[in-house]
């Protein structure tokens, strides 16, 4: 569980760097916690299609793309408003 936490965190930071769009504070913790997301998703998958065991974590490579895939539906669902923008006041 630490582990998954602590990929997250560097997944989201990562992901904030190849994803575009603000980098204000709101916008970088925002992007941290949607990495813990990611890192989580990463390694429910995994552990569903066999790749990881039940006490493995996902890695950084697997975690960051599961981080910009998060991203991505998270721009996706601002764009479309269906939920608001935190760091656009």
């Amino acid at each position: 569980m630490l582990h998954v936490l602590l990929v997250g965190l560097v997944a989201g930071f990562l992901a904030r760097l190849l994803s575009p769009g603000p980098n204000n504070p709101t916008g970088f913790i925002l992007t941290i916690v949607l990495g813990i997301v990611g890192a989580f998703l990463a390694t429910f998958l995994g552990q569903a299609i066999g790749h990881y065991g039940p006490n493995q974590g996902a890695g950084y490579i697997t975690a960051t793309i599961g981080a910009v895939v998060v991203l991505f539906i998270w721009n996706r669902l601002v764009a479309r408003r269906m939920i608001s923008d935190p760091g656009s006041r």
